[in-house]
């Protein structure tokens, strides 16, 4: 019986989701108006959850820690723009923090492939920057959708399921955006004058 109502009563101190969603709501109003206070109880309930999720795109835990800072630094800037009745917060939140993993990565010229070539295996190109400088412009030159999903799958090495779940795509839209995206980035490449030597793009 003792047991029974410790349980009951630590239980009774344990804030339900519905208690924990109108906290929620209610900093989200208050950060909007620039309560700095409510903007850290933000961060206290989302960090764990926007770190995980950005290690995922990115694969490197001290990237991923500076990816979730800018995030919450940008909060401040555009906490302003969520509408509450649209999208829920966290999800609202991964999309923040995944365009901004995706433009990290591209600053940091992460690339999707193994292996870029010359052509002209025989010229001895002294640019050894070339090839990647040729992905990076070809990649850049597709439509951000298809750019995405290439990066998520073959970087972060997302399945198709998981992208979508991400993405809030469907998975037939992210099989076809795949397609659509080898061909396009396979057809760039060779137009620029490099060529892939490998593609580790795997089909899915």
């Amino acid at each position: 019986m003792a047991c029974e109502s410790t349980l009951q009563m630590t239980d009774s101190r344990v804030p339900s989701e519905q208690v924990m969603s109108e906290r929620v709501s209610r900093a989200i109003k208050r950060a909007q108006q620039g309560d700095r206070d409510a903007l850290g109880f933000l961060y206290t309930r989302y960090a764990d959850d926007i770190h995980r999720y950005v290690r995922s795109i990115v694969c490197n835990q001290h990237e991923a820690e500076d990816v979730t800072q800018q995030v919450f630094a940008k909060l401040i800037r555009v906490i302003g723009k969520y509408e509450e009745r649209q999208v829920p917060f966290l999800a609202w939140m991964l999309r923040v923090a995944r365009n901004m993993a995706i433009d990290h990565m591209r600053r940091q010229r992460m690339i999707p492939v193994e292996e870029v070539r010359t052509t002209d295996e025989g010229s001895g190109d002294p640019a050894g920057g070339r090839p990647m400088r040729d992905l990076q412009e070809a990649l850049s030159s597709l439509p951000i959708d298809q750019r995405e999903v290439l990066v998520l799958r073959h970087f972060a090495g997302l399945s198709p399921t998981e992208i979508a779940t991400r993405t809030g795509r469907s998975e037939g839209s992210i099989h076809g955006l795949h397609h659509r995206g080898r061909r396009a980035l396979r057809a760039e490449l060779t137009s620029r004058g490099a060529a892939p030597a490998t593609m580790a793009l795997r089909r899915s």
